[in-house]
């Protein structure tokens, strides 16, 4: 309530709220929020209440949807719906923005939240999904890099000959175009001029990534927390691939973090 308030009254977006129409005054009265700033509909089931906001966005009565204090899997049993939902053809994934002190430029990190285990195309659909949301941003030609634990090819690391396959794919110029893709590299490798120079590294992305692409949820979940927790980044995240931006951010993230996914939403 407070993130999307605080959008309103920046002129970022105008805001729908669904949901129990009595629990959203209540929320509005203690916190000071003016609600006749936002346009309300009542339904106090949380189940319809994800079908009517997916169906006002499917019917382009709003570009993007958002969770609000709602399991996720009840959002997305909403979105996927074959008939109603927001279904585009290709893999969802979740792209999360990082501003830093540690870091040059703004950092993206993909998939953060959706994709548990992606396959190799899951993975493509996951860098194109990257690629195309930060074009939407002005960054014509993102610098993308292949994350794994070392920067060359190792039969013990599968991920590492995956990762060197997609290299391939992209110089082909077959998929993943408008982008420059690189790896196996080492998170280190990918932001820091000096383990570039130390290790020997010429990349193209090398010390200049401005998509780090995770090779399981578990990886990217973690990198997401370590940027969110540890080295308190200002961040947001969104997911891609539906007909339109998805909003997703955890409960446990801050009014901040939420009005910073917002905006994202509305640029991608």
């Amino acid at each position: 309530m407070e993130a999307a308030y605080e959008a309103t009254k920046l002129g970022i977006a105008t805001m729908i709220l669904v949901g129990d129409e009595a629990k959203i005054s209540q929320i509005a009265h203690e916190r000071g929020i003016d609600l006749s700033q936002f346009k309300v509909v009542d339904e106090p089931d949380p189940i319809a209440a994800c079908k009517t906001a997916v169906s006002l966005v499917s019917s382009r009565q709003a570009s993007s949807l958002m969770k609000g204090d709602i399991d996720t899997s009840t959002v997305m049993r909403a979105v996927l719906d074959k008939e109603t939902g927001l279904r585009s053809g290709k893999k969802l994934s979740h792209i999360a923005a990082f501003e830093t002190e540690g870091y040059h430029k703004m950092l993206f990190a993909t998939d953060c939240a959706i994709n548990i285990a992606p396959d190799f195309d899951t993975k493509i659909d996951i860098i194109e999904n990257a690629v195309a949301a930060l074009q939407n941003l002005g960054i014509a030609k993102p610098k993308v890099a292949l994350m794994a634990a070392k920067e060359t090819v190792d039969d013990k690391m599968p991920v590492t000959g995956e990762w060197a396959k997609i290299v391939d794919l992209h110089k082909s110029g077959e998929r993943m175009t408008g982008c420059v893709v690189d790896g196996p590299l080492a998170l280190d490798n990918a932001v820091s001029e000096d383990a570039c120079r130390i290790k020997g590294i010429n990349s193209p992305v090398g010390a200049d990534a401005d998509i780090l692409v995770a090779p399981s949820i578990e990886a990217g979940n973690m990198l997401y927390k370590c940027l969110s927790f540890i080295t308190k980044a200002k961040n947001g995240g969104v997911v891609l691939g539906a007909k339109r931006p998805i909003v997703l951010t955890s409960r446990a993230d801050t009014a901040e973090s939420k009005l910073i996914s917002i905006a994202l939403s509305v640029l991608f």
